[in-house]
């Protein structure tokens, strides 16, 4: 998580008896000094320098100096009443203005956390806190899109057995599991199809919103040409001119001038891989944190506009599966539905990869079209 600049929510004053002035190269900073007891280390508060702030952002950096007339042989920080799993311990360094000074980094949750400092000498004990507020990170509005798409009966190829039902238990699982709107088109002519991209393209999306694109049928690939068809209901068995086809050329194109910021494809068809061009021309490829909140998590992912695909293989055949067993592909793509993005709820596209990539043959992940660098699509499970 990036650090932002940080908004401090003033709840109390701090008396001028306490404090003192120290002079910066250019500003003067105001510091509160605890007087402390006889033979106490004294802690000074550099920031936060309010008794309740508030921040944007849930990694701060804690300053505060110490003062103290004995060795200081241990320095502690919790917040919430416990030292950070990831804690190393603090250190501490010489200062001019003080004895001793402290500078860590700690990652917070929403909401209001208790950071206190305990600083022991060779004489005795000293503790101070501060409560930080971390606001909570805007929840942008989105919906989730997903078009599911699966041909098993054809008017000239032979049918298929898994791809409605693969079809069926995914946009089933992301319906229930993730809150998608699944539009599941079944056995579609060249023409259902060609009309039903056109009425994704003509929505209203926000900017969050995601689409999510599943095809699965029969493909075809011309040598001549250097393309690969999707095979729709009617198409021909014979179409030297792949009139009947749809050509991976066209759905990469109406896919990415979808107005829709996020939008992800997974191909289950036979040379699928070619919808990368770079596939297409030249053959078989090669293989190609911090704890922040959910929410946060999501926004940042979402930040990038995303062009992604996924494909059951490169330029080859793929295997249709057992009746009743799900394809190869789809049967890994369901596993990782099912996984529901593990404690965090999220499972991103990456991982989704991660899921497929030993089937065999193996899948192809990439970019296409407007794709930005980092980009990322998300199923956040409920």
């Amino acid at each position: 998580m990036r650090s932002g600049v940080i908004g401090f929510v003033f709840m109390m004053l701090i008396p001028p008896a306490f404090c003192q002035e120290i002079k910066g190269k250019s500003n003067s900073i105001h510091l509160e000094v605890n007087s402390g007891e006889a033979g106490k280390p004294a802690i000074s508060w550099i920031w936060p320098d309010q008794v309740s702030s508030t921040t944007k952002t849930g990694t701060v950096t804690i300053n505060a100096g110490i003062r103290s007339d004995k060795k200081i042989i241990k320095v502690e920080m919790y917040v919430n009443g416990r030292i950070p799993d990831s804690d190393r311990g603090v250190g501490i360094s010489p200062a001019a203005n003080f004895d001793y000074t402290i500078e860590k980094q700690l990652n917070l949750t929403s909401g209001t956390n208790e950071i206190k400092i305990m600083a022991e000498n060779e004489d005795g004990v000293t503790a101070e806190s501060r409560i930080i507020h971390v606001a909570a990170p805007v929840v942008t509005q989105r919906t989730d899109y997903a078009l599911v798409i699966a041909t098993n009966e054809y008017d000239q190829w032979n049918d298929l057995i898994n791809p409605v039902f693969d079809a069926t238990t995914i946009g089933n699982e992301l319906k229930e599991n993730y809150g998608f709107k699944v539009d599941l088109v079944i056995n579609p002519t060249k023409s259902d199809l060609l009309r039903k991209l056109r009425e994704y393209n003509s929505m209203n999306f926000l900017p969050n919103d995601q689409l999510f694109i599943f095809i699965a049928g029969h493909g075809k690939f011309d040598d001549l040409i250097k393309d690969g068809y999707l095979v729709c209901k009617d198409s021909k068995r014979v179409d030297e001119t792949a009139e009947s086809y749809i050509p991976f050329s066209y759905l990469r194109t109406a896919i990415d001038n979808n107005p829709s910021r996020h939008v992800f494809l997974v191909l289950d068809a036979c040379f699928g891989g070619t919808f990368d061009q770079a596939i297409a021309k030249r053959g078989e490829d090669d293989n190609m944190y911090t704890e922040i909140t959910q929410t946060e998590y999501i926004n940042k992912k979402l930040k990038h506009k995303t062009r992604l695909y996924l494909t059951s293989g490169a330029k080859e055949y793929v295997p249709d599966g057992r009746a009743g067993k799900h394809s190869p592909f789809a049967s890994k793509l369901v596993e990782a539905l099912r996984g529901y993005g593990g404690k965090n709820k999220v499972l991103t596209s990456q991982q989704v990869f991660w899921y497929v990539e030993r089937v065999r043959p193996e899948p192809r992940f990439g970019t296409f079209g407007d794709n930005e660098p980092g980009s990322e699509f998300v199923f956040v499970a409920h």
